[in-house]
């Protein structure tokens, strides 16, 4: 069985759109492959995290990604600071990794415009994604088009050590679902939902009350038509509405354009708020259980386990071919 690895960034917070765009399409894709889940902390330690609020951040997001419906018995799940052996390969691999390559990714030429001063991690961070990927010999990696290139630089990375020192890594290739679904922001539906905005009326988080989705929902930006019809250049508040409904139902859009054809913007909005509000608490139930659970703790020291395992035998693989042994 082919293998698969998705790391997650424990910052901001896990929003509708995440759990529309990316978690749904990791539920299905861990049916097919031997699917390796981790959380990726030491990259969100390239920018200051306050210490206490990312510590709790770990165990939550791990807990709302298995009540989402990451299956422990089909993913192996850990914590990456957790598994010591994985900053000592991206120490070897950076040894085989020229500085225009590091510099050349997107993310880090934007972010170190914003700051005079940086962090040597955000240069080196996808190196470090690249020995994620590499360890774990997955076959694939899904990704959103901005992180492509990053998987791009592991292929890379690991065919020049399998040229210089004898076959070591699988090269991987990205996944890039092009149906994915994009959730726009609520209250700008010109710009999509994103877990950092600064004005959190527009955001719908995983962990929100009920009644605060509901609300959030009825206060959502429409158009200046009258007619529930998908058409995200003209009515982007509307499609955005039917979008969510779509794929929090399983129903279609026509189905749903048909069924409130006569209906007002209210009437619509007050249907997506209850579908919507009702399913995320069904999920918030099964996270309430898990949080503080021993579940949690079995499900983490078994995935650590076995992440921990593969990466000591592909250090000692690597170190052995580098040379750097005692005799």
């Amino acid at each position: 069985m082919k293998r698969i690895l998705t790391g997650l960034k424990p910052t901001g917070e896990i929003t509708l759109g995440n759990y529309l765009g990316a978690i749904k399409q990791m539920v299905e894709l861990q049916q097919n492959y031997d699917s390796y889940l981790f959380v990726a902390d030491l990259h969100a330690l390239t920018t200051y995290q306050d210490p206490k609020l990312l510590k709790e951040r770990i165990r939550r997001f791990v807990a709302m990604y298995i009540a989402c419906g990451i299956d422990p018995s089909k993913n192996t799940i850990y914590i990456q600071s957790e598994n010591e052996y994985i900053p000592a390969i991206s120490y070897l691999l950076e040894c085989t990794t020229y500085y225009g390559e590091a510099s050349r990714m997107i993310q880090f030429k934007e972010k170190s415009k914003e700051h005079t001063n940086f962090s040597l991690g955000l240069l080196t961070y996808p190196v470090l994604m690249a020995a994620d990927i590499l360890y774990v010999d997955a076959d694939y990696v899904p990704v959103g088009i901005d992180q492509k290139q990053h998987v791009e630089l592991a292929r890379h990375i690991a065919l020049r050590f399998n040229n210089k020192y004898g076959e070591t890594f699988v090269l991987p290739e990205p996944i890039l679902n092009e149906k994915v679904v994009k959730i726009k922001d609520l209250k700008d539906p010109t710009k999509k939902m994103s877990k950092s905005e600064e004005n959190p009326q527009g955001v719908i988080s995983m962990f929100d009350k009920p009644e605060d989705i509901y609300k959030k929902i009825m206060k959502a930006t429409t158009d200046s038509g009258q007619t529930i019809k998908y058409d995200p250049e003209n009515q982007p508040g509307i499609s955005n509405l039917l979008i969510i409904a779509s794929s929090i139902t399983g129903r279609k859009i026509e189905e749903l354009e048909e069924e409130f054809q006569t209906s007002n913007y209210g009437e619509f909005k007050k249907y997506v708020a209850e579908v919507t509000s009702n399913h995320i608490a069904s999920i918030q139930k099964k996270y309430e259980k898990l949080i503080n659970s021993k579940e949690l703790e079995s499900i983490l020291d078994t995935g650590i386990k076995k992440s921990r395992e593969l990466a000591k035998m592909k250090y000692e693989s690597m170190k052995k071919k580098l040379g750097v042994t005692r005799f």
